[in-house]
């Protein structure tokens, strides 16, 4: 396919070309990946190299107490990794009786971290490198320090306020008594400790050995729930992938407990109206997606849950094409509607990706949720833990509703598109709701506009909020944004420096020839390198 080169959107760089290549959000933390590539490694050794740094380099987004999956092209077949983890055994619904919502900081919104596994699933089934080799550059920055990037340095300094409260935030990550500010430099030595422990023993010190136990005692300490059982039960699992075609290419999702069915669902109802006969910043194209976002969104807040429970309305049923034809005429194409969750039955984040010359693609995501998750820190670990079990609900007829050993409903969401039995691009849009949204957008962009991966990622963006409720850059021009509001859209507007509402992207396009076309999100510090 051939991409579109004039540079219209705001950042005005280049895709990267390469044969090898490395896409994420923070400078140092892509470089670590490019060196295993560099080293004989593959785009696995790469993408865990990567995520591995990026729990030090970018602690705003992500660490070793996280979630993640992965979708990896293999050279032959796709394959769909969870690795997100389950709620401790202690966690009944009783456990939270007279709560309105489930807590969302703090240890009672912490489940089993399940990341660590993720790492070791990959690099046992897809890596050539030694483990413990893609340590080495997270350990070398951790223990002798790395200076802080702008973004994160930003965030860090948002985090402090809301989290210096939390047990062990401070000890961790305010040095000094304050955040590192963008230049200044940080390291960590008791998280180089842990990043040993877990390289030697392939992570078993982490789930049963004496990390394990540090987090039990501090759970202990603090009246939690999670345990070194908890911890030892807690397995990955090889997924597979949910998928919906448009046109010539086909998006693939992992399955729930993940939220990428809401990204299938708006894919394919958009298939079901006129918007190939629009151009990509036509107003008219920006009010389908809005919509069909709005009917996807609506319903994977209403029906996703961990996949085992999913009984009443599953995966099939929200992709059922007669049912997303019904959904896409609920459209009006005319006026913006509130709409509200449909009936599939009757009656009833940190962004990596990376590639090598063998033809190997990742595409990976690992996450704490909100910014620095629970802000719950274990002491003298570096290990700071997820907030992921305010995924759940407290409805008790909630496919969602919390249970021991039960996944929650997750953001964090990989994408992958193949143009028949050809791997076509791996990418993402980390960033909360802004996930399946982003990940519709840039598939448009790039494939039905023709738009190069950089380009898609500098473009203006949208997100779906509540009821009518859009939030908008403001680079978007003045006429389409008259034109939305005139259409009913309640908009709002955000400064495109937003780096978490409007996501942040990474984008690795493989071209005909087999080398790779990437792009990076202008909105992060990230960047693509390759050789």
């Amino acid at each position: 396919m051939q991409f579109r080169a004039n540079h219209h959107y705001p950042s005005r760089r280049s895709s990267v070309l390469a044969r090898n290549m490395v896409a994420a959000s923070q400078p140092l933390a892509a470089q670590a990946g490019l060196s295993m590539l560099a080293r004989g490694g593959n785009a696995v050794d790469a993408a865990i190299a990567t995520a591995v740094t990026l729990t030090l380099v970018e602690p705003t987004g992500n660490g070793l107490g996280s979630d993640g999956f992965a979708i990896l092209w293999d050279g032959k077949e796709l394959h769909g990794l969870n690795a997100s983890g389950r709620a401790p055994a202690g966690w009944t619904p009783d456990r939270f009786a007279g709560l309105e919502a489930m807590p969302f900081r703090g240890w009672e919104s912490v489940t089993v971290p399940g990341i660590v596994k993720g790492w070791v699933a990959l690099s046992d089934r897809f890596g050539k490198l030694p483990f413990a080799d893609l340590f080495e550059p997270a350990i070398g920055y951790a223990e002798h320090g790395f200076p802080v990037s702008p973004v994160i340095a930003s965030l860090w300094a948002r985090g402090a306020e809301a989290l210096a409260d939390q047990p062990g935030y401070a000890e961790n990550f305010l040095p000094n008594g304050r955040a590192p500010i963008a230049g200044e430099m940080y390291s960590n030595p008791a998280m180089a400790r842990s990043l040993r422990l877990i390289a030697e023993t392939k992570g078993k010190a982490f789930y049963e050995g004496e990390l394990a136990e540090a987090m039990e005692a501090f759970a202990k300490e603090h009246g939690a729930a999670l345990r070194v059982s908890d911890l030892a039960a807690h397995e990955v699992d090889w997924c597979g992938t949910l998928s919906q075609g448009f046109d010539d290419v086909t998006l693939h999702e992992i399955p729930p407990n993940g939220q990428g069915i809401a990204a299938l669902m708006g894919l394919g109802i958009l298939g079901q109206t006129n918007i190939r006969d629009l151009d990509a910043d036509d107003p008219q194209a920006f009010h389908l997606q809005i919509e069909a976002m709005k009917l996807a969104l609506r319903d994977a807040e209403t029906y996703v849950a961990d996949i085992a429970h999913m009984t009443r309305v599953t995966p099939q049923d929200m992709l059922d094409p007669g049912y997303l034809a019904d959904r896409a005429r609920l459209i009006d194409p005319n006026a913006a509607t509130d709409f509200k969750a449909g009936a599939p039955k009757q009656g009833g984040t940190v962004y990596l990706t990376a590639a090598d010359s063998s033809g190997m693609m990742v595409s990976f995501i690992q996450s704490n949720y909100a910014g620095f998750g629970s802000g719950v820190t274990v002491p003298g670990t570096g290990i700071h833990l997820q907030n992921r079990g305010a995924g759940f609900s407290l409805d008790p007829n909630s496919q969602n509703v919390v249970a021991p050993g039960k996944r929650p409903f997750h953001t964090i969401i990989p994408a992958f598109l193949m143009r028949g039995d050809v791997p076509a691009m791996s990418f993402g849009v980390m960033g909360g709701p802004m996930q399946a949204q982003g990940h519709v957008q840039m598939t448009l962009r790039t494939q039905l506009w023709g738009q190069d991966p950089q380009m898609a990622a500098d473009a203006p963006r949208w997100r779906v909020t509540n009821g009518l409720g859009v939030a908008c850059e403001t680079t978007l021009p003045e006429a389409t944004l008259t034109r939305l509001r005139d259409m009913g859209h309640a908009l709002s507007m955000e400064a495109p420096d937003n780096a978490f509402g409007f996501g942040g992207a990474q984008l690795i396009v493989r071209q005909e020839n087999g080398t790779y076309a990437g792009g990076s999100e202008p909105r992060k510090d990230g960047q693509v390198v390759g050789f």
